[in-house]
């Protein structure tokens, strides 16, 4: 498979299957941005933590330690994400599903960003050295500020209708 169809995929299956599940794309966006956070934050120590459990080799621990470091980084960005997505499922409807369209392509661009530094070495190479993860590196800023405001913007038009009399929980008199 050439790199440019695995980067395809890889920012296209997230945004089509939060739209063919009706997920809440906004708070997957927000659940991807903890995931990061996790993963600068904890994954040193996560890493640590099951050095003690695992016995390696000495020849092949340095290239264990490199791989298995990508894994936790892995499993700590896209863990909350996940676990989102699967708690969101259905959460979706009617018109706001097409307002969906604009976070769910923020989690797709973002994800992309984040993920393929962490693949294989080869594979990530390969995908790195394409004129278009150049691009999307250079646009980075674009992606994230953009996404943000998108998601800010969905989640507070979702917010609950209040009534308008403004006589809320008081009882007539």
């Amino acid at each position: 498979m050439t790199p440019v169809i695995v980067l395809a995929g890889i920012v296209l299956v997230p945004v089509i299957l939060l739209m063919v599940l009706r997920v809440n794309a906004a708070l997957v966006f927000l659940s991807l941005c903890l995931g990061y956070v996790l993963m600068q934050f904890v994954a040193g120590d996560a890493q640590s933590l099951m050095s003690l459990f695992a016995a390696a080799p000495a020849t092949a621990a340095t290239s264990a330690v490199a791989s298995g470091n990508n894994l936790v980084k892995l499993v700590l960005l896209l863990l909350p994400m996940l676990l989102t997505a699967i708690f969101m499922i259905h959460t979706v409807r009617g018109a706001r599903l097409l307002l969906n369209v604009l976070p769910a392509a923020g989690v797709g661009l973002l994800g992309g960003l984040l993920v393929v530094p962490l693949l294989s070495p080869g594979l990530a190479h390969s995908i790195v050295a394409e004129p278009l993860w150049d691009q999307a590196v250079r646009a980075q800023d674009l992606i994230v500020g953009a996404s943000a405001l998108v998601c800010l913007l969905v989640l507070w038009m979702q917010r609950p209708k209040t009534g308008g009399d403004g006589k809320r929980g008081k009882h007539h008199g």
